[in-house]
């Protein structure tokens, strides 16, 4: 095993890719394939891929876009996705990035198309740090902890044109993720679906159109946008 792949890790491969998951960093799932199976990049693109994880959607869209920046809280993540990024060939693409969300971005940073397969399970409130892997999937109470923090911010890093993929879970009210996407001034709809016995899971694009733009600037005062 290469030295840049620690012990424990697990190997898998999708769509001609070769991926090392690192032990405290999520193993992509259902989830992830269903964003992969609906993911279309314009060459040339400048691609934003948060929660980047092991690095498979950004990998995946650096095989057209111009550049991809892929972020994650998780350092783990961060040095797993490095390592796939060089095994496949990608690294002089991709800017590999510790961070939280958009944080480490510039205010005026914008994107052709923005990922994030974010936390989205309803968790209860604990004492004490959780692990790397339940951070991936802890959403809070609601299960929409993160989720907000990413609709408030995203639009703003997103070009004229521009597209938001966006996993979300029934369990964390995407109806009300969309009409957020919506009062944003994004013209939200769902694309795709896998229909679990406890939960729906849901891919949403939302594109930036001009006459969204303008509506929402008339209304950017609106104190009820999460309501």
């Amino acid at each position: 095993m290469s030295r840049d792949v620690p012990e424990g890790s697990k190997k898998l491969t999708y769509k001609g890719y070769l991926f090392h998951v690192f032990p405290e960093v999520y193993e992509p799932s259902d989830d992830t394939f269903l964003m992969g199976g609906c993911l279309e990049v314009k060459e040339g693109s400048r691609v934003l891929d948060l929660g980047t994880g092991c690095g498979i959607l950004g990998i995946l869209a650096a095989e057209r876009a111009e550049r991809v920046i892929g972020i994650d809280l998780n350092p783990h993540a961060v040095r797993c996705a490095k390592a796939n990024a060089k095994t496949n060939g990608v690294e002089g693409k991709m800017d590999l990035v510790l961070g939280d969300l958009f944080q480490p971005l510039k205010p005026d940073e914008k994107f052709d198309l923005i990922l994030f397969n974010p936390p989205y399970l309803p968790t209860p409130e604990r004492e004490g740090k959780r692990s790397w892997l339940e951070k991936a999937w802890s959403g809070g109470p609601s299960g929409r902890r993160v989720i907000d923090r990413f609709l408030f911010e995203a639009p703003r890093h997103l070009k004229e044109g521009g597209i938001i993929l966006l996993l979300q879970s029934s369990l964390s009210s995407a109806k009300k993720t969309l009409r957020v996407l919506e009062k944003a001034g994004l013209k939200p709809k769902v694309v795709n679906k896998i229909i679990f016995p406890f939960e729906t899971i849901f891919l949403l694009r939302a594109t930036k159109t001009a006459e969204r733009t303008k509506e929402a600037y008339r209304r950017q005062k609106n104190p009820t946008l999460f309501a």
